[in-house]
C-alpha cells in the first residue's frame, strides 16, 4: 500500500501548451490547465486518444520542451531542462546502427564523462538487469524489436534515474513480445530490483494502464486535460480475467465513452458544438460496415461490450474509438456507458443489399456531417456541378489547424464517394456530381 502523507517526487501545476505556428503566432491549444503529482513507489499512467496531448505533457516533464504556461518541479525545483534524475524511454528505441549493444547503452553515461570503467560496468549491470546478457557485442540489426527496445530500456536505467518517464513503449511491438516485455519489467518493479522511485507512462491500452498501474489519469482531448483519476488498487500480479480487473477496464470505457453534451439535437439537426469546425476522423468506409456487421452478428446481436469488442479484435481506443464514434455521428449507432448499440437505421444497413446500403450512408452523411452537406449544396446550386477542394480547404483552415483540416477534407471525400454523394478526381483537386439533376 503506498503512502499517501509522502511529499511528491515531481509535480505539474496547471500546465499549458499551445502550437506555434510557422509565423510564430500562438495556435490552438493542447494541454489546458493539466496538473497531476508523482510519489515514492508508484506507478501512474496517462491514458488518452491521439489528440489528448499524452506526449506532449511527457515531453515537457523531462525537460525536452518547455509550457506555455504553469510549471513543472522535481523535489521542488523547477524542471527547465532535462533532469539527471529523469530518464524517459519512447516508443521506439532509436539506437545507433553503428554502435553495439553495449555503446548504445553506455552513451548517456560517456556524455556525463563517468571513467570508462565505471561506465562499462554499470552498462553491463543494466544489460542484465533488462535480460539481455549475452548481447553486448550485438548491433541492433541482429536484435527484434522487442530486443531492440531492452536496449531502449537498459540506456534509460543505467543512469540511475528516479523517475522512468515511458512513451508507448510497448505500442510498436507485436501482442506477445509486447506482453513479455511488460511482465519483466513489472517482475522488475515488483522485486524492487529496478533503480528508480516511481514510473509515469502514457498508454493508449485500457488494460494496460489497468495491468500495471496505481493511478490512472484519463485525459480528454481537444485540448488535453484531466477528466478523471482511478485507483487500482489490485494487488500485483493482476490477473486479466478477475471480476475486478474487468470491472475498473469497464469502468474507463464508460468514462471515456461518456458524452460532454446533453445528446439532444439542435435547430439545424446537428449535435450542439459540431459544424464545419468538426474534425473527422480517418475511418474507411470498410471498418464502418465492417463493425456495424459485427455488432449485428451473434454474440452480440446488436449491442456490444466495447471491452469484450476491443479484446476480441486486439484493437486499442485509437483503433475502436474513432469507428464506433463515427457511427454513433451518423446515427448508425449509440455509444452509452462503454456499450455500442445499433440504431433502427444501423439494422437496416446491415440487411440491405450493396445499393441500399450506398444511398442510406449518402442520405445519412448529408443529415448529420455539415462539411458533406456544404459540398452537396454547393455542387447542386452551381451550373456546372463542378468545385474546387481548395474553396472548402480553406473554410475548415479557419476553424481548425492544417493537419486536421487536410485529413477532415480526405475522410469526407472518401466518405461521399462510397455514399454517392458526389465525385472527387484527385488529378484536378475538384468535386462534381454523377449525375446532376
Amino acid at each position: 500500500m503506498l503512502d499517501t502523507t509522502l511529499k511528491p517526487l515531481l509535480e505539474v501545476r496547471d500546465v499549458c501548451q499551445s502550437y506555434v505556428t510557422g509565423s510564430g503566432d500562438v495556435g490552438a491549444l493542447v494541454l489546458d490547465h493539466v496538473s497531476l503529482s508523482l510519489k515514492d513507489g508508484e506507478i501512474v499512467g496517462l491514458l488518452g486518444r491521439s489528440g489528448s496531448g499524452k506526449s506532449s505533457l511527457l515531453r515537457i516533464i523531462s525537460g525536452l520542451a518547455k509550457p506555455t504556461d504553469g510549471e513543472v518541479t522535481f523535489r521542488g525545483e523547477v524542471v527547465r531542462g532535462p533532469f539527471e534524475e529523469i530518464a524517459m524511454v519512447f516508443q521506439s528505441a532509436a539506437l545507433f546502427p553503428w554502435l553495439s549493444v553495449l555503446a548504445n547503452v553506455e552513451l548517456g553515461l560517456r556524455a556525463k564523462k563517468v571513467p570508462e570503467r565505471e561506465a562499462r560496468a554499470r552498462a553491463v549491470r543494466a544489460i542484465d538487469l533488462i535480460g539481455l546478457d549475452g548481447f553486448e557485442s550485438a548491433f541492433p540489426k541482429e536484435l527484434s524489436g522487442g530486443m531492440r527496445q531492452r536496449v531502449g530500456f537498459a540506456r534509460a536505467l543505467v543512469v540511475n534515474p528516479e523517475i522512468l518517464l515511458m512513451d508507448e513503449p510497448f505500442s510498436a511491438l507485436d501482442v506477445l513480445t509486447a506482453e513479455t516485455l511488460r511482465t519483466d519489467l513489472l517482475d522488475l518493479w515488483i522485486e524492487g530490483r529496478m533503480p528508480i522511485k516511481s514510473i509515469l507512462m502514457v498508454t493508449h491500452n485500457i488494460e494496460e494502464a489497468v495491468l500495471m498501474c496505481n493511478r490512472i489519469l484519463v485525459l480528454a482531448s481537444n485540448p488535453g486535460r484531466i477528466s478523471a483519476e482511478i485507483q487500482v488498487n489490485l494487488p500485483h500480479p493482476r490477473n486479466r480475467l478477475a471480476s475486478e480487473f474487468r470491472q475498473t477496464v469497464d469502468r474507463i470505457y464508460a468514462l471515456m465513452t461518456r458524452r460532454t453534451e446533453p445528446a439532444q439535437p439542435s435547430h439545424d439537426g446537428t449535435f450542439p458544438g459540431l459544424g464545419l469546425g468538426m474534425g473527422l476522423p480517418k475511418v474507411s468506409t470498410n471498418l464502418l460496415a465492417g463493425l456495424i456487421e459485427t455488432i449485428a452478428a451473434p454474440p452480440y446481436k446488436g449491442r456490444a461490450d466495447m471491452p469484450a469488442l476491443a479484446e476480441h479484435y486486439q484493437m486499442e481506443i485509437d483503433d475502436l474509438f474513432p469507428v464506433a464514434e463515427t457511427l454513433q455521428l451518423l446515427r448508425f449507432a449509440e455509444i452509452e456507458e462503454g456499450d455500442i448499440k445499433l440504431t433502427a437505421a444501423g439494422l437496416r444497413f446491415v440487411e440491405a443489399d450493396v445499393d441500399v446500403r450506398k444511398k442510406l450512408f449518402g442520405d445519412h452523411l448529408r443529415a448529420y456531417v455539415p462539411l458533406a452537406a456544404r459540398i452537396r449544396m454547393v455542387l447542386d446550386e452551381r451550373p456546372s456541378h463542378v468545385a474546387r477542394a481548395a474553396r472548402f480547404l480553406e473554410e475548415l483552415e479557419d476553424n481548425m489547424s492544417e493537419d486536421y483540416a487536410e485529413q477532415t477534407l480526405k475522410s469526407v471525400i472518401d466518405w461521399g464517394r462510397y455514399g454517392e454523394l458526389f465525385a472527387y478526381d484527385e488529378t484536378s483537386e475538384t468535386f462534381s456530381l454523377e449525375n446532376p439533376a
